[in-house]
Protein backbone atom coordinates (compact mmCIF):
# COMPACT_ATOMS: atom_id res chain seq x y z
CA UNK A 1 0.00 0.00 0.00
CA UNK A 2 3.00 2.26 -0.33
CA UNK A 3 1.56 4.01 -3.39
CA UNK A 4 -1.64 5.17 -1.70
CA UNK A 5 -0.25 8.62 -0.95
CA UNK A 6 1.62 9.00 -4.25
CA UNK A 7 1.58 12.52 -5.66
CA UNK A 8 1.76 11.41 -9.30
CA UNK A 9 -0.68 13.19 -11.68
CA UNK A 10 -4.06 11.49 -12.07
CA UNK A 11 -6.72 11.21 -14.76
CA UNK A 12 -9.02 12.56 -12.08
CA UNK A 13 -7.13 15.86 -12.11
CA UNK A 14 -9.02 17.13 -15.14
CA UNK A 15 -12.27 17.02 -13.12
CA UNK A 16 -10.52 18.90 -10.32
CA UNK A 17 -9.27 21.62 -12.70
CA UNK A 18 -12.63 21.95 -14.43
CA UNK A 19 -14.30 22.47 -11.06
CA UNK A 20 -12.07 25.37 -10.09
CA UNK A 21 -13.48 27.44 -12.94
CA UNK A 22 -17.02 26.99 -11.67
CA UNK A 23 -18.76 29.05 -9.05
CA UNK A 24 -18.99 27.07 -5.81
CA UNK A 25 -22.49 28.47 -5.34
CA UNK A 26 -23.75 27.10 -8.63
CA UNK A 27 -26.28 24.32 -7.87
CA UNK A 28 -25.66 20.91 -9.38
CA UNK A 29 -28.37 19.81 -11.76
CA UNK A 30 -28.99 16.43 -10.21
CA UNK A 31 -32.70 16.15 -9.72
CA UNK A 32 -35.92 18.07 -9.27
CA UNK A 33 -36.38 17.86 -5.53
CA UNK A 34 -40.07 18.79 -5.63
CA UNK A 35 -40.74 15.26 -6.94
CA UNK A 36 -38.91 13.58 -4.05
CA UNK A 37 -39.83 12.36 -0.63
CA UNK A 38 -38.29 14.12 2.37
CA UNK A 39 -35.61 11.43 2.72
CA UNK A 40 -34.71 11.62 -0.97
CA UNK A 41 -34.49 15.42 -0.80
CA UNK A 42 -32.07 15.17 2.12
CA UNK A 43 -29.93 12.65 0.22
CA UNK A 44 -29.87 14.82 -2.91
CA UNK A 45 -29.01 18.00 -1.00
CA UNK A 46 -26.30 16.27 1.04
CA UNK A 47 -24.67 14.80 -2.05
CA UNK A 48 -24.95 18.07 -3.95
CA UNK A 49 -23.46 20.12 -1.12
CA UNK A 50 -20.39 17.89 -0.83
CA UNK A 51 -19.77 17.99 -4.57
CA UNK A 52 -19.56 21.81 -4.59
CA UNK A 53 -16.16 21.82 -2.89
CA UNK A 54 -13.67 22.25 -5.78
CA UNK A 55 -11.00 20.25 -3.92
CA UNK A 56 -13.14 17.12 -3.73
CA UNK A 57 -13.10 14.34 -6.31
CA UNK A 58 -16.22 12.25 -6.88
CA UNK A 59 -15.71 8.56 -7.62
CA UNK A 60 -18.19 6.09 -9.06
CA UNK A 61 -17.65 2.77 -7.29
CA UNK A 62 -19.04 -0.62 -8.34
CA UNK A 63 -19.23 -3.30 -5.66
CA UNK A 64 -20.24 -6.93 -5.41
CA UNK A 65 -21.41 -8.54 -2.19
CA UNK A 66 -23.04 -11.53 -0.58
CA UNK A 67 -26.04 -10.07 1.22
CA UNK A 68 -26.51 -12.85 3.78
CA UNK A 69 -24.72 -11.12 6.66
CA UNK A 70 -25.87 -7.61 5.77
CA UNK A 71 -29.03 -5.90 6.98
CA UNK A 72 -29.43 -4.39 3.53
CA UNK A 73 -27.36 -1.92 1.58
CA UNK A 74 -28.44 1.36 3.20
CA UNK A 75 -26.90 2.71 6.41
CA UNK A 76 -28.83 1.75 9.58
CA UNK A 77 -28.13 2.28 13.24
CA UNK A 78 -26.71 -0.75 15.07
CA UNK A 79 -26.82 -2.91 11.92
CA UNK A 80 -24.15 -4.14 9.56
CA UNK A 81 -24.85 -2.77 6.09
CA UNK A 82 -23.05 -2.58 2.76
CA UNK A 83 -22.79 1.21 2.91
CA UNK A 84 -21.57 1.03 6.49
CA UNK A 85 -18.80 -1.43 5.57
CA UNK A 86 -17.74 0.72 2.61
CA UNK A 87 -17.73 3.93 4.63
CA UNK A 88 -15.59 2.29 7.28
CA UNK A 89 -13.08 1.09 4.67
CA UNK A 90 -12.91 4.51 2.99
CA UNK A 91 -12.44 6.15 6.39
CA UNK A 92 -9.45 3.92 7.12
CA UNK A 93 -8.05 4.64 3.66
CA UNK A 94 -8.25 8.45 3.61
CA UNK A 95 -8.32 9.15 7.34
CA UNK A 96 -11.63 11.00 7.43
CA UNK A 97 -15.32 10.05 7.30
CA UNK A 98 -17.20 9.94 3.99
CA UNK A 99 -20.82 9.57 2.90
CA UNK A 100 -21.66 6.95 0.29
CA UNK A 101 -24.78 7.00 -1.89
CA UNK A 102 -26.01 3.81 -3.58
CA UNK A 103 -27.66 3.57 -6.96
CA UNK A 104 -29.97 0.78 -5.80
CA UNK A 105 -31.15 -0.17 -2.36
CA UNK A 106 -31.10 -3.88 -1.61
CA UNK A 107 -32.79 -5.61 1.31
CA UNK A 108 -31.24 -7.89 3.90
CA UNK A 109 -30.14 -11.13 2.26
CA UNK A 110 -30.16 -9.75 -1.31
CA UNK A 111 -26.86 -10.08 -3.19
CA UNK A 112 -25.19 -7.92 -5.84
CA UNK A 113 -23.00 -8.85 -8.76
CA UNK A 114 -22.61 -5.13 -9.32
CA UNK A 115 -24.22 -2.37 -7.30
CA UNK A 116 -22.93 1.15 -7.87
CA UNK A 117 -22.41 4.03 -5.49
CA UNK A 118 -20.62 7.36 -5.48
CA UNK A 119 -18.39 8.95 -2.89
CA UNK A 120 -16.63 12.30 -2.57
CA UNK A 121 -13.01 12.21 -1.43
CA UNK A 122 -10.68 15.06 -0.51
CA UNK A 123 -7.13 13.79 -0.48
CA UNK A 124 -5.26 15.47 2.37
CA UNK A 125 -1.59 14.78 3.11
CA UNK A 126 -1.04 12.61 6.17
CA UNK A 127 2.48 14.02 6.59
CA UNK A 128 1.43 17.67 6.24
CA UNK A 129 -2.09 18.08 7.64
CA UNK A 130 -4.06 20.64 5.67
CA UNK A 131 -2.12 20.15 2.43
CA UNK A 132 -4.47 19.02 -0.35
CA UNK A 133 -2.95 16.56 -2.83
CA UNK A 134 -4.04 15.56 -6.36
CA UNK A 135 -6.85 12.97 -6.41
CA UNK A 136 -6.00 9.30 -6.19
CA UNK A 137 -6.03 7.21 -9.34
CA UNK A 138 -9.15 4.97 -9.49
CA UNK A 139 -6.98 1.84 -9.38
CA UNK A 140 -5.36 3.07 -6.16
CA UNK A 141 -8.79 3.67 -4.60
CA UNK A 142 -9.97 0.18 -5.58
CA UNK A 143 -6.88 -1.55 -4.25
CA UNK A 144 -6.78 0.41 -0.99
CA UNK A 145 -10.46 0.06 -0.13
CA UNK A 146 -10.40 -3.66 -0.91
CA UNK A 147 -7.38 -4.00 1.38
CA UNK A 148 -9.47 -2.81 4.32
CA UNK A 149 -12.62 -4.66 3.25
CA UNK A 150 -10.70 -7.94 3.23
CA UNK A 151 -10.01 -7.47 6.92
CA UNK A 152 -13.73 -7.18 7.66
CA UNK A 153 -15.62 -10.37 6.66
CA UNK A 154 -14.61 -9.94 2.97
CA UNK A 155 -18.20 -10.38 1.78
CA UNK A 156 -18.12 -7.10 -0.16
CA UNK A 157 -15.43 -6.02 -2.60
CA UNK A 158 -14.91 -3.13 -5.00
CA UNK A 159 -14.85 -4.36 -8.61
CA UNK A 160 -14.49 -1.03 -10.46
CA UNK A 161 -13.82 2.66 -9.80
CA UNK A 162 -14.08 5.68 -12.07
CA UNK A 163 -13.70 9.44 -11.68
CA UNK A 164 -16.92 11.31 -12.52
CA UNK A 165 -17.96 14.98 -12.56
CA UNK A 166 -19.15 16.54 -9.29
CA UNK A 167 -22.83 16.49 -10.29
CA UNK A 168 -22.87 12.80 -11.27
CA UNK A 169 -25.27 10.97 -8.94
CA UNK A 170 -25.11 7.17 -8.94
CA UNK A 171 -28.81 6.83 -8.28
CA UNK A 172 -30.37 9.49 -10.46
CA UNK A 173 -28.05 9.06 -13.44
CA UNK A 174 -28.74 5.32 -13.72
CA UNK A 175 -30.42 4.47 -17.02
CA UNK A 176 -31.22 0.83 -16.41
CA UNK A 177 -31.07 -1.84 -13.73
CA UNK A 178 -30.94 -5.59 -14.23
CA UNK A 179 -31.84 -8.15 -11.57
CA UNK A 180 -31.42 -11.92 -11.60
CA UNK A 181 -33.29 -14.41 -9.46
CA UNK A 182 -32.08 -18.01 -9.01
CA UNK A 183 -34.46 -20.91 -8.36
CA UNK A 184 -33.30 -24.49 -7.77
CA UNK A 185 -35.96 -27.09 -8.56
CA UNK A 186 -35.99 -30.67 -7.30
CA UNK A 187 -36.86 -32.78 -4.25
CA UNK A 188 -33.26 -33.23 -3.05
CA UNK A 189 -32.01 -31.20 -0.11
CA UNK A 190 -30.32 -27.97 -1.07
CA UNK A 191 -26.55 -28.23 -1.35
CA UNK A 192 -24.55 -26.63 1.42
CA UNK A 193 -22.79 -24.59 -1.27
CA UNK A 194 -26.13 -23.09 -2.30
CA UNK A 195 -27.27 -22.09 1.17
CA UNK A 196 -28.69 -18.55 1.09
CA UNK A 197 -27.80 -18.28 -2.63
CA UNK A 198 -31.04 -19.46 -4.26
CA UNK A 199 -34.71 -20.29 -3.62
CA UNK A 200 -35.15 -24.05 -3.31
CA UNK A 201 -38.43 -25.18 -4.88
CA UNK A 202 -39.05 -28.92 -4.28
CA UNK A 203 -41.61 -29.16 -7.10
CA UNK A 204 -40.77 -29.41 -10.80
CA UNK A 205 -41.14 -26.12 -12.67
CA UNK A 206 -42.84 -25.78 -16.06
CA UNK A 207 -40.49 -23.49 -18.00
CA UNK A 208 -42.84 -22.95 -20.95
CA UNK A 209 -45.71 -21.86 -18.69
CA UNK A 210 -43.42 -19.44 -16.86
CA UNK A 211 -42.25 -17.96 -20.18
CA UNK A 212 -45.88 -17.36 -21.23
CA UNK A 213 -46.54 -15.60 -17.91
CA UNK A 214 -43.51 -13.37 -18.50
CA UNK A 215 -45.03 -12.17 -21.77
CA UNK A 216 -48.10 -10.97 -19.85
CA UNK A 217 -46.03 -8.98 -17.39
CA UNK A 218 -43.39 -7.42 -19.62
CA UNK A 219 -44.05 -3.88 -20.88
CA UNK A 220 -45.68 -0.70 -19.56
CA UNK A 221 -48.19 -1.43 -16.78
CA UNK A 222 -49.65 -0.35 -13.49
CA UNK A 223 -47.71 -2.71 -11.20
CA UNK A 224 -49.69 -1.97 -8.02
CA UNK A 225 -50.16 -5.73 -7.56
CA UNK A 226 -46.39 -6.09 -7.44
CA UNK A 227 -45.54 -3.27 -5.07
CA UNK A 228 -45.08 -3.90 -1.38
CA UNK A 229 -46.96 -1.76 1.10
CA UNK A 230 -45.08 1.39 2.02
CA UNK A 231 -43.27 1.38 -1.31
CA UNK A 232 -40.57 3.96 -1.86
CA UNK A 233 -39.89 4.27 -5.57
CA UNK A 234 -36.32 3.70 -6.61
CA UNK A 235 -36.49 6.23 -9.43
CA UNK A 236 -38.69 9.30 -9.62
CA UNK A 237 -37.81 11.09 -12.84
CA UNK A 238 -40.43 9.55 -15.09
CA UNK A 239 -43.70 9.25 -13.27
CA UNK A 240 -43.55 10.95 -9.90
CA UNK A 241 -42.49 9.61 -6.54
CA UNK A 242 -45.56 7.48 -5.80
CA UNK A 243 -46.59 6.19 -9.23
CA UNK A 244 -46.97 2.41 -9.65
CA UNK A 245 -46.61 2.79 -13.43
CA UNK A 246 -43.42 1.17 -14.66
CA UNK A 247 -41.98 -0.13 -17.92
CA UNK A 248 -40.54 -3.61 -17.57
CA UNK A 249 -38.19 -3.82 -20.55
CA UNK A 250 -37.32 -7.46 -20.05
CA UNK A 251 -38.73 -10.34 -18.03
CA UNK A 252 -37.69 -13.86 -18.96
CA UNK A 253 -36.89 -17.25 -17.46
CA UNK A 254 -34.06 -19.49 -18.63
CA UNK A 255 -32.63 -22.79 -17.48
CA UNK A 256 -28.89 -22.75 -16.78
CA UNK A 257 -26.34 -25.26 -15.45
CA UNK A 258 -26.98 -25.80 -11.73
CA UNK A 259 -23.43 -25.08 -10.63
CA UNK A 260 -20.94 -23.00 -12.61
CA UNK A 261 -18.02 -23.74 -10.29
CA UNK A 262 -17.07 -27.33 -11.15
CA UNK A 263 -17.40 -29.65 -14.15
CA UNK A 264 -20.35 -32.01 -14.00
CA UNK A 265 -19.68 -35.57 -12.84
CA UNK A 266 -21.53 -38.03 -15.05
CA UNK A 267 -23.35 -41.01 -13.68
CA UNK A 268 -25.27 -41.84 -10.55
CA UNK A 269 -22.73 -43.79 -8.52
CA UNK A 270 -22.19 -43.73 -4.79
CA UNK A 271 -21.33 -40.31 -3.39
CA UNK A 272 -22.54 -38.39 -6.44
CA UNK A 273 -25.47 -36.19 -5.56
CA UNK A 274 -28.27 -35.57 -8.01
CA UNK A 275 -28.29 -32.02 -9.34
CA UNK A 276 -31.19 -29.62 -9.10
CA UNK A 277 -32.54 -27.90 -12.18
CA UNK A 278 -31.56 -24.24 -12.03
CA UNK A 279 -33.76 -21.47 -13.42
CA UNK A 280 -32.85 -17.78 -13.60
CA UNK A 281 -35.43 -15.02 -13.89
CA UNK A 282 -34.05 -11.86 -15.52
CA UNK A 283 -35.81 -8.54 -14.93
CA UNK A 284 -34.60 -5.33 -16.58
CA UNK A 285 -36.03 -1.81 -16.28
CA UNK A 286 -35.01 1.74 -15.59
CA UNK A 287 -36.62 1.55 -12.18
CA UNK A 288 -38.44 -0.91 -9.95
CA UNK A 289 -40.99 -0.64 -7.19
CA UNK A 290 -40.19 -1.85 -3.71
CA UNK A 291 -40.10 -5.68 -3.72
CA UNK A 292 -41.38 -5.71 -7.31
CA UNK A 293 -38.94 -8.34 -8.58
CA UNK A 294 -39.51 -10.70 -5.66
CA UNK A 295 -43.30 -10.39 -6.06
CA UNK A 296 -43.00 -11.08 -9.79
CA UNK A 297 -40.88 -14.17 -9.11
CA UNK A 298 -43.40 -15.36 -6.52
CA UNK A 299 -46.12 -15.35 -9.18
CA UNK A 300 -43.89 -16.95 -11.81
CA UNK A 301 -42.95 -19.74 -9.41
CA UNK A 302 -46.62 -20.49 -8.79
CA UNK A 303 -47.20 -20.65 -12.53
CA UNK A 304 -44.28 -23.04 -12.83
CA UNK A 305 -45.68 -25.37 -10.18
CA UNK A 306 -49.19 -25.24 -11.67
CA UNK A 307 -50.77 -23.38 -8.75
CA UNK A 308 -51.54 -20.44 -11.08
CA UNK A 309 -52.36 -20.17 -14.79
CA UNK A 310 -51.41 -17.49 -17.27
CA UNK A 311 -54.98 -16.21 -17.02
CA UNK A 312 -54.49 -15.87 -13.25
CA UNK A 313 -51.42 -13.72 -13.89
CA UNK A 314 -53.49 -11.37 -16.05
CA UNK A 315 -56.10 -11.21 -13.29
CA UNK A 316 -53.47 -10.40 -10.65
CA UNK A 317 -51.94 -7.67 -12.81
CA UNK A 318 -55.32 -6.07 -13.48
CA UNK A 319 -56.40 -6.28 -9.83
CA UNK A 320 -53.91 -3.49 -8.99
CA UNK A 321 -53.56 -4.58 -5.37
CA UNK A 322 -50.72 -6.48 -3.78
CA UNK A 323 -53.17 -8.69 -1.90
CA UNK A 324 -53.95 -10.41 -5.21
CA UNK A 325 -50.37 -11.55 -5.74
CA UNK A 326 -48.76 -14.78 -4.60
CA UNK A 327 -46.42 -14.85 -1.60
CA UNK A 328 -43.20 -12.94 -2.25
CA UNK A 329 -40.06 -14.87 -3.17
CA UNK A 330 -37.39 -14.92 -0.44
CA UNK A 331 -34.49 -12.48 -0.57
CA UNK A 332 -31.78 -15.16 -0.82
CA UNK A 333 -32.27 -15.81 -4.55
CA UNK A 334 -32.18 -12.18 -5.69
CA UNK A 335 -29.08 -10.60 -7.25
CA UNK A 336 -28.65 -7.06 -8.50
CA UNK A 337 -26.82 -7.83 -11.72
CA UNK A 338 -25.96 -4.51 -13.31
CA UNK A 339 -26.61 -0.78 -13.24
CA UNK A 340 -26.20 0.92 -16.62
CA UNK A 341 -24.96 4.50 -17.15
CA UNK A 342 -24.13 6.70 -20.09
CA UNK A 343 -20.42 7.05 -19.36
CA UNK A 344 -17.70 8.31 -21.64
CA UNK A 345 -15.01 5.72 -22.48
Amino acid sequence: MSDINSTAPSDCSKHLLDRRSESPQRPSKIVRTDDLSDGEQQESVASETMSQNPRIQRYLVAVEYIGTRFSGSQQQLNCRTVVGALQEAFHKFIGQPVSIFCSSRTDAGVHALSNVCHVDVERISKRKPGEVLPPHEPAVVQRAVNHFLQKNEADVIVIDVRCVPPDFHSRYKAQERTYFYRLLSGPELLSSFEKDRAWHVPEELDLLAMEKACRVLVGHHDFSSFRAAGCQVVHHLLDGANSPIRTLDELCVSEVPPTPYFPSIAGQGFGIRRRHRCFVVTARARSFLYHQVRLLVGVLKCVGTGDLTVADVERILNAKTVTAASPMAPACGLYLGNVKYDLLP
